[in-house]
């Protein structure tokens, strides 16, 4: 193995079996890595809440001590990971060659640092509690030189649309400092009920979140919660249903979801976060209308933006051609 090939991997000090302590030493290709994200790749099939447990008790340490999961890891840094087999832990799915033909024809933009995917509805961004195959080991199966790749973010699994992925550790990094820097401009397209008011440009609330069961989240505006804040602009009035423009300034869980529910304009198919008794018309709704549809970002020694669009799926794109047609 070359001395490249190498250094793109942990050092074990200890087996790698997962019924046993692993003492990893962090090389440069997991520089600046958050902990929780380096973890949910070493520990493939574990179910993320189990990982923030695990962190959470202090029986993951950097350097013999107790870290955060947001702790990012440095060249040299020893990581204990504790002993995780049991019936949680699962093996990854074989990817299938419809999804795989469904995801090589849904890329949207590729160069030698990035891929940009327009995810589909119902499919998770990474495997977890009860999936054993996302979007990322999805892709990490289809080539060879694919099998290090990186989210660079997340979106909801019943979320579609712009997903971007990353081919290095530069890339990764520097995306997430954009992230973290509020640089990345997103705009996502929601389907909500009602009519919109057009004096509600923003919603800027605070959201918490909560589990309610093992791997389910929910998420709820409270004043103890973290700051978060999403621009909206009214794109096209329908009978009893309004088309949004979504621009989140902050990243948090089910933010522009929580956001219209707070506003009194739920996203139509959001069975979590709306009370509202559908109308006759949106009945036949299966899926969340809530789609990524643009993200423009920059590239590590690149003076240019990348601007990526994707188009809806045909479900959606349908249903707003229907409700179009009968107005």
């Amino acid at each position: 193995m070359s001395e490249q090939a190498n250094q793109s991997k942990p050092v074990v000090a200890e087996d790698k079996k997962g019924d046993k302590v692993q003492l990893l030493r962090i090389q440069q290709a997991h520089n600046g890595q958050r902990v929780d994200n380096f973890l949910m790749r070493e520990m493939r099939g574990v179910p993320r809440s189990r990982i923030y447990r695990l962190i959470r008790r202090g029986e993951v340490r950097i350097n013999k001590k107790r870290c955060k999961p947001e702790k990012k890891l440095q060249v040299g840094d020893q990581l204990r990971i504790p002993p995780y087999t049991g019936t949680e832990s699962r093996e990854v799915a074989k990817l299938n060659p419809g999804l795989r033909d469904f995801l090589l024809d849904n890329i949207l933009y590729e160069d030698e640092q990035v891929l940009v995917i327009n995810k589909p509805s119902g499919l998770a961004v990474h495997g977890g509690s009860g999936i054993r195959l996302g979007l990322i080991e999805a892709l990490r199966q289809i080539k060879p030189d694919w099998k290090q790749l990186e989210l660079a973010h997340r979106i909801d699994r019943d979320t579609s649309g712009c997903v971007v992925v990353c081919k290095n550790s530069i890339c990764l990094k520097h995306i997430q400092r954009e992230f973290k820097a509020k640089t990345i401009n997103k705009t996502y397209l929601a389907l909500v009920h009602g009519s919109w008011p057009k004096e509600i440009k923003a919603v800027d609330a605070p959201l918490e979140k909560s589990e309610v069961k093992e791997g389910e989240k929910v998420v709820r505006v409270n004043e103890s919660g973290k700051p978060s804040y999403t621009a909206f602009t009214p794109k096209e009035y329908f009978d009893g249903a309004t088309l949004m423009e979504a621009r989140p300034e902050t990243g948090r869980t089910h933010q522009i979801r929580v956001h219209c529910q707070h506003a009194g304009h739920a996203i139509l198919g959001d069975e979590r976060y709306t009370q509202l008794h559908a109308a006759p018309q949106f009945r036949s709704l299966k899926n969340l209308c809530l789609h990524a549809w643009k993200i423009e970002f920059s590239l590590p020694e690149r003076a240019e933006k990348v601007s990526v669009e994707a188009p809806l799926e045909e479900q959606l794109e349908g249903f707003i051609r229907s409700l179009k047609n009968s107005q």
